[in-house]
């Protein structure tokens, strides 16, 4: 299952994605926690992130691109994997679809995660995230686990939870007018490959999450593949039909001419 989560700051996609992982057995591929970790690594593309970062630039989408590449090739994403937050723009989409087609793993499936605006505020205001493993939870919807599940993974301690700069209500409304202007017409982009579908991502967390699978159940993407089939063939039958009707017609005409009074020669004059 290779698939996309679509979705605006707050609506789930970072919970839903590692809910998705656990339960499919597949990575959860978030392009912050790559970049961050090819940074903590050194690695070349690494550099040039941070260099970019320091300087106060956006990393650029072939250093990105880059390191999906290196992260597909990782033995745990040969059967699948969850991109989280990418692409966030139609030149990501098109650079990600022409590098899924030369590694030939194409998409399977793209989810649209939709909320309410004034629920993505108060979600995200109430975020929250590991400083040392990047675990996201939520203080309202997804808190953080107590006893023995508290413990993060990376150093086996508590969780040390912390608030990202820009998680506040100051700064929320022109998060959502960047994600309009720029990610919504993917929503287009993925629906006219037939890869689009959409989940109410408001309510319950595990009722969301059953949404989710539901959304991504083989019968759901079969009966998307019929529809277009069973237009198609709607379409051939309306030409069949348009083809009998004028062969219809045809005779029709033929055989009014046959029945016509042949037209009579004026007799001879006599001699």
């Amino acid at each position: 299952m290779r698939i996309v989560l679509l979705g605006a700051p707050g609506s789930g996609k970072g919970t839903q994605a590692q809910r998705l992982a656990e339960r499919a057995g597949i990575p959860q591929i978030s392009t912050g926690d790559l970049l961050r970790a090819a940074v903590a690594r050194g690695t070349g593309l690494g550099l040039a992130a941070k260099a970019a970062m320091e300087g106060g630039r956006l990393v650029e989408d072939s250093l990105v691109l880059g390191m999906i590449r290196e992260r597909l090739g990782e033995s745990d994403a040969r059967s699948g994997f969850i991109l989280d937050g990418f692409p966030r723009n139609l030149a990501q989409a098109h650079a990600l679809e022409r590098l899924l087609a030369e590694l030939k793993q194409p998409l399977d499936a793209v989810v649209q995660l939709e909320v309410d605006p004034a629920e993505l505020v108060r979600r995200i205001s109430g975020r929250r995230s590991c400083a040392d493993c990047g675990r996201v939870f939520n203080l309202l919807t997804s808190p953080p686990p107590t006893g023995a599940a508290a413990v993060c993974p990376k150093t086996g301690a508590p969780h040390r939870l912390v608030q990202r700069p820009d998680d506040n209500e100051a700064t929320v409304a022109e998060r959502l007018r960047v994600y309009d202007e720029k990610t919504r017409p993917l929503i287009d982009f993925y629906r006219s490959r037939g890869l689009l579908r959409v989940i109410d991502a408001q309510g319950d967390l595990d009722e969301v999450t059953r949404r989710l699978v539901r959304a991504l159940a083989p019968s759901a993407g079969a009966a998307r593949a019929r529809r277009p089939r069973a237009a198609t063939a709607a379409a051939r039958r309306k030409v069949a039909d348009g083809r009998t009707r004028k062969r219809s017609a045809k005779s029709a005409r033929a055989g009014t001419r046959s029945k016509k009074t042949p037209r009579r020669q004026a007799p001879r004059a006599k001699k």
